[in-house]
């Protein structure tokens, strides 16, 4: 082949690469949550990737019957009563995830501090800038999807 041909077939591979297929850095960065309550940081944690709270719509309780005003929001729904002062905003979310298939990570758990219950979990790169995480008891059948935006 010459030269010429090589070059096509490189520029034509790396096309259908970036059109078809999402890497481990399309997912990299942050995300809003559905409710644009909060905004999660995905990032590398060794070989797998981790997601944490870097922003909340509400960091300080406002309402003396949730907490003290003006003080961080904690996550009180823990079952381990040592976690329960620990506060929601730098909170670590998801941990573990690992690519299972093209746009795809699985093998991961996700912890919802609304009722203080980890699930397992896996990300779906849906579209660039839209991002599925379903959570799951057992099998993904049993669970629940909510898609998060760039």
């Amino acid at each position: 082949m010459s030269h010429r041909c090589l070059t096509c077939c490189a520029v034509i591979a790396l096309a259908a690469t970036a059109a078809f297929g999402a890497g481990t850095g399309d997912i990299l960065g942050i995300w809003k949550t559905d409710r644009d309550e909060s905004k999660v940081e995905i990032f590398r944690c060794g070989e797998k990737l981790c997601g944490k709270i870097i922003w909340l719509k509400k960091p300080y309780y406002t309402d003396s019957s949730e907490g003290e005003v003006g003080t961080p929001v904690l996550e009180r729904k823990n079952p381990d009563s040592a976690l329960k002062s620990r506060p929601i905003l730098g909170l670590r979310l998801l941990e573990g995830f690992t690519e299972a298939a093209d746009s795809t990570w699985g093998n991961g758990t996700c912890y919802d501090p609304r009722n203080g219950k980890t699930y397992r979990a896996k990300l779906h790169l849906v579209a660039p800038g839209r991002l599925e995480l379903r959570g799951y008891m057992g099998i993904p059948l049993l669970g629940r999807s909510t898609v998060w935006a760039r």
